[in-house]
C-alpha cells in the first residue's frame, strides 16, 4: 500500500512537494463509482463521501452563522451576501410553487440548493480527492465529493419526494391529488357528452402513466446529479494525469458552471413537482 497525494490543485501540489517529497505521485485509471469505507461508528460503515459531507456541512453552517452574525437593519457585508443568495433563489422558485406556498416550501428548497451547490463544488476544494492511498490497482481517497456518491444523491431525492408528498397532501389535499392524476380535465359544456365520458378512460390511463413517472422521479433526480458530479470528478482526474499544471484549469471553470447548473436543476425540478399540484389556487386567483 502506498500513500497517495493527487495534485488536485497547484496549491496542494506545491505543499505536497514540500512536506512529502518522497511520497509516490501515483497514476489512476479514474475514480471508483462507489465510495470507500474508511471506518465504522456504532456499527455503521463510514465512507469517505460521508466524511466529506459531514465536514463541509459543518463548515457551511458555521460560515453562514459567522457571515450573518446578529442580523441588522443595515446589513453587514456577510449578511448582504447571504441575503442576496436567499432573495435570488426565492425569486426563481416563487413563481413556480406559488405565492401561497413560498413561505412554507422555501426553507427546504433553499437548503437543497445550498447543500447541493457546495457539495458539487467540493471536489475543487484543496484536500478533497487529493489525499489517499493506492493498493494494487485501486485508488482510495480520504475525502470524496459527497454528490459523487449515489447514496447521497439518492438520499437527497428521497427527502425531496417525501417533502413533495407532504406539501401536496397538506396544502392541496388528497382530493386535488387524485383529480390532478385521474380527473377529467375537459369542460362538459364544450365537448359532446359521449366524448366527455369517454375521456374518463383516457385520463385514467394518463393517471397510471403519471404515477409511474412520479415513482421514477427519485431515480432521475439522483442519477442526473450523481452522473454529472461523478463524471466531472473523473474528468479532472484524467486531465491531471495527462498534465497536472495548466491543462486542467479550463475544466475547473467548467466544473464550477456545471455544479451551479445542476444545483439549480435539482431545486427547480422539486419546485415544479410541488407547484404543478399546489399552486392551482394562485393560478385561479391570477385569472
Amino acid at each position: 500500500m502506498n500513500f497517495y497525494i493527487f495534485p488536485k490543485s497547484i496549491i496542494i501540489t506545491a505543499i505536497s512537494c514540500l512536506i512529502f517529497p518522497a511520497i509516490l505521485f501515483a497514476g489512476s485509471d479514474g475514480v471508483s463509482p462507489k465510495a470507500y469505507p474508511i471506518g465504522e461508528l456504532f456499527g455503521l460503515t463510514i465512507t469517505n463521501s460521508m466524511v466529506t459531507g459531514w465536514v463541509i456541512s459543518i463548515i457551511l453552517i458555521f460560515l453562514i452563522r459567522f457571515l450573518v452574525g446578529k442580523p441588522t437593519l443595515v446589513p453587514s457585508g456577510g449578511q448582504a451576501v447571504v441575503e442576496n443568495l436567499v432573495t435570488s433563489i426565492k425569486s426563481i422558485v416563487e413563481p413556480i410553487v406559488g405565492r401561497s406556498l413560498i413561505g412554507v416550501t422555501f426553507p427546504i428548497l433553499l437548503a437543497l440548493f445550498t447543500f447541493i451547490l457546495i457539495h458539487n463544488w467540493s471536489g475543487l476544494f484543496p484536500g478533497v480527492g487529493s489525499f489517499g492511498w493506492v493498493q494494487g490497482d485501486d485508488l482510495t481517497y480520504f475525502f470524496r465529493p459527497a454528490n459523487a456518491d449515489l447514496n447521497t444523491t439518492l438520499a437527497l431525492s428521497v427527502v425531496s419526494m417525501v417533502a413533495w408528498l407532504y406539501y401536496v397532501l397538506r396544502y392541496a389535499g388528497l382530493k386535488m391529488l387524485l383529480y390532478d392524476l385521474f380527473g377529467n380535465k375537459a369542460e362538459k359544456k364544450e365537448v359532446p357528452t359521449l366524448i366527455f365520458y369517454g375521456l374518463f378512460i383516457i385520463f385514467f390511463g394518463l393517471g397510471i402513466i403519471e404515477i409511474v413517472s412520479i415513482a421514477f422521479r427519485p431515480v432521475s433526480l439522483s442519477f442526473r446529479l450523481y452522473g454529472n458530479v461523478f463524471g466531472g470528478e473523473n474528468l479532472l482526474v484524467s486531465m491531471q494525469n495527462m498534465f497536472a499544471w495548466i491543462l486542467p484549469v479550463p475544466f475547473y471553470v467548467l466544473e464550477l458552471l456545471i455544479g451551479l447548473v445542476q444545483a439549480l436543476v435539482f431545486t427547480i425540478l422539486v419546485a415544479v413537482y410541488i407547484g404543478l399540484i399546489c399552486n392551482h389556487g394562485d393560478e385561479e386567483h391570477a385569472h
